[in-house]
């Protein structure tokens, strides 16, 4: 009875101990099922919230631009005079009125205060004739023509302080060539038009009287050892009838004159020696039926805007013709209005300008977008407008001797589907193209921000990528699961595999600092590799069935490939010693030069083979690792009843293990993309890192990635060029997504195809 008892306990802790590690691992499947669901979810959250986080920081690219009222008020000291020109400081806080009685009146931009007026230094015996704001805009010149042929520069500026924590502007006027006038033209001649260039060491005044045009040049020096400056003066006079001149224009480096008639014929001067000016170009830039109603410089001086009566806004660039002359062409064109455009106003840092027409309509436009920002009608019978330096605000006088103060919200003007997909036509390129630049030294740059070039550099480094690395993994990964001998392929999968964990940063630098030289140097060699290895194959394999069979047997079956790798070894150094004796025979020493010359093919040290060698070495693992687990699982089942039916390993090996294991051969091909894709450091240390669009395998590119890695430490957050780079992320970003999508999909029908075999 004891013993039975005994037994019974036993029995119910047995069968206790067992319920308890059945729960305990119904528990761990529960929480490890969760984990991997909980896993999963937070991997999708967190491509979600890049996504999303990408297209917050891009979105502002693409609001439109506003324009706002903020206050207005009567003209400030009317009774001074008729306003000649409005300008404003750039903190939107003081402008300037200057008269055409030679007064200057300072005022508050918010409240039309007055807080400062001073009179220029005019002679008695004299009046203004003609007025004109001097280049650059930004140093604050302006010039007055006098009535006796003498001219008065002034220039206005602002000093910035700070009383009790407060910032304090204060206005004033200076003479930079000395408040003694400029005598320009014979006593008694009026000035009827005048325009100037202003820099710290040279001055340049252009004046036209009823008769004549006269170039004045003035150049300071200042001696070594003195502190006093000398002033050299150089006169001429221009060969040209000057009773048709209604306009007349200096860029900012005082080198070109442009002289505009009544009749639109534009005169295109070099005045790089100012004592014999050269006319360089003469033609019409109107219709014949319209006339010019405003002119400006774009900002760079590289570019006139030329308004007409039509409500037509062009564009003249210089442009390097065939010849490599450098001509005034019209390369863009905007239809402001169906009225007569009179004023333009370019901004002082960006590629844009502001508009008026005759019904009193603002427009702000931005000529490398090619697009119009903001339309706004602002008051009837406008007579004068400033744009801020800034350009984000504008001041208008209108005919009822009101001031419309105006705030402009136009952030990232830049940035249009033309200028980032199309081809645009830049200043100083002979024609519209790809062109990824996004900054310079300078504000007069004008940005590139084509994708263009980055996504086709990005698919050139993919494509040059996979076709070296798709046929080696491939053909590497069938080898292994299929034919090698399992001992030696335990050792052959590790190793390959190993390879993916070396970091591309390594292998960019080795392909940067060694394999670009190598190639470069021996590169008739590195051709002759894909004649001379297979060759050398093709050759063993033909001795190999007239080897002994006692020393054949002794070779493991699936073993064979290892006494092809001397083989291959030693074809490869051949092919490489071969290489100067190659050059010399055939291609006159030298095969870079014999493409340059024969074939107009240009060499750059790290090209598209660089990167594909390079980077078809770092995605191999990828593939080959993939492919083979693919292959290896075909079930044996498979392979053995096709063998049985008599079919030889090859037959089997296409019609049945290749077709089962596709979808896995194909998921390794579209991973090993988006590996190629995706690479950074590879292509940016092993290419020149250049955005050109170019075929050939011996020009280098830009990809996205690079560029983002290149340009992202160097851009200001929140500016144009940082959102355009989260652009370019997000334009990768959703390639990748919408490939992979498409190459799943491709998967699965390959797997339902194929899935009852």
């Amino acid at each position: 009875m004891s013993e039975i008892n005994t037994h019974t306990h036993l029995s119910v802790m047995h069968k206790s101990s067992n319920s308890f590690y059945q729960k305990w691992r119904l528990a761990k499947d529960t929480i490890a099922r969760y984990g991997v669901v909980a896993g999963g979810m937070g991997v999708i959250a967190a491509v979600v919230m890049i996504f999303f986080y990408l297209l917050y920081v891009v979105f502002p690219l693409f609001l439109p631009a506003t324009a706002e009222s903020a206050s207005q008020y009567p003209v400030p000291e009317s009774a001074l005079g008729k306003t000649l020109l409005l300008d404003m400081e750039e903190q939107n806080q003081v402008a300037a009125r200057f008269t055409d009685t030679g007064n200057i009146v300072f005022f508050d931009v918010a409240s039309g205060k007055t807080l400062l007026k001073a009179a220029v230094t005019i002679p008695a015996a004299s009046h203004i004739t003609s007025f004109a704001q001097a280049t650059p805009v930004n140093e604050g010149a302006v010039i007055y023509g006098l009535s006796n042929g003498q001219a008065v520069i002034v220039k206005h500026q602002y000093k910035v302080t700070y009383a009790n924590n407060a910032k304090v502007i204060t206005p004033s006027i200076e003479y930079p060539m000395g408040d003694k006038p400029l005598v320009l033209a014979e006593s008694g001649l009026a000035l009827d038009k005048i325009t100037a260039q202003i820099s710290d060491g040279s001055t340049t005044v252009v004046a036209k009287t009823a008769q004549h045009i006269y170039l004045s040049s003035f150049q300071k020096e200042q001696a070594l050892f003195a502190d006093e400056a000398t002033l050299t003066r150089t006169d001429a006079m221009l060969n040209v009838p000057s009773a048709g001149v209604q306009d007349m224009l200096i860029d900012k480096d005082g080198s070109h004159l442009y002289l505009l008639s009544s009749q639109g014929r534009l005169d295109f001067y070099d005045i790089g020696d100012k004592s014999s000016p050269v006319l360089k170009q003469a033609q019409n830039i109107v219709d014949a039926k319209q006339s010019i109603t405003s002119l400006t410089f774009l900002n760079g001086d590289l570019s006139l805007l030329v308004g007409d009566s039509s409500g037509l806004v062009a564009q003249w660039s210089m442009v390097r013709d065939e010849s490599n002359r450098s001509m005034m062409q019209k390369i863009r064109a905007f239809k402001v209005s169906d009225k007569a455009v009179i004023a333009l106003k370019s901004e002082q840092r960006r590629k844009g300008f502001l508009t008026l027409d005759a019904t009193g309509e603002l427009g702000i436009y931005h000529s490398t977008a090619e697009k119009q920002l903001i339309s706004e009608h602002v008051a009837d019978g406008l007579s004068a407008v400033a744009l801020s330096p800034r350009a984000n605000a504008a001041l208008m006088e209108a005919a009822d001797g009101k001031i419309r103060f105006w705030t402009i919200e136009n952030e990232h003007p830049e940035v249009s589907l033309k200028a980032l997909w199309q081809k645009v036509w830049y200043e100083s390129y002979p024609k519209p193209d790809y062109i990824w630049q996004s900054s310079a030294s300078n504000n007069d740059f004008e940005p590139k921000y084509s994708l263009v070039p980055l996504v086709f550099g990005t698919l050139k480094a993919a494509f040059y990528a996979m076709l070296v690395a798709m046929p080696l993994a491939l053909m590497g990964a069938i080898y292994t699961a299929y034919f090698m001998n399992p001992t030696m392929r335990q050792y052959v999968k590790p190793v390959i595999e190993l390879m993916g964990a070396l970091p591309t940063v390594i292998l960019g630098f080795l392909a940067g600092l060694w394999l670009a030289p190598f190639i470069e140097e021996h590169l008739s060699g590195f051709f002759a590799l894909f004649l001379i290895v297979p060759m050398a194959i093709m050759v063993f394999a033909y001795c190999w069935q007239f080897m002994p069979k006692p020393f054949l047997e002794k070779i493991p079956e699936g073993s064979d490939a290892m006494l092809l790798v001397p083989v291959i070894l030693l074809a490869g150094f051949f092919a490489f010693s071969v290489s100067t004796p190659l050059e010399i025979a055939l291609f006159h020493g030298s095969l870079r030069d014999w493409f340059k010359n024969e074939l107009g093919i240009g060499y750059d040290q790290r090209n598209a083979l660089v990167v594909g060698v390079a980077m078809g070495f770092a995605v191999i693992p990828t593939i080959f690792s993939i492919a083979e687990d693919a292959i290896f699982s075909v079930p044996k089942h498979l392979t053995v009843g096709s063998l049985a039916l008599g079919a030889t390993p090859w037959q089997t090996l296409s019609k049945v293990v290749l077709l089962t294991a596709s979808p896995g051969i194909f998921s390794a091909v579209m991973i090993g993309f988006g590996r190629a894709v995706g690479e950074t450091m590879i292509v940016l240390m092993s290419t020149g890192n250049t955005p050109v669009m170019d075929l050939s395998v011996f020009q280098g590119m830009r990809t996205l990635a690079a560029n983002i890695a290149v340009e992202m430490p160097e851009s200001e957050v929140d500016s144009t060029h940082y959102r355009v780079l989260f652009l370019t992320a997000l334009v990768l970003f959703a390639f990748t997504f919408i490939f992979n999508t498409l190459a799943e999909v491709i998967r699965q029908r390959l797997r339902e195809k194929y899935s009852s075999l």
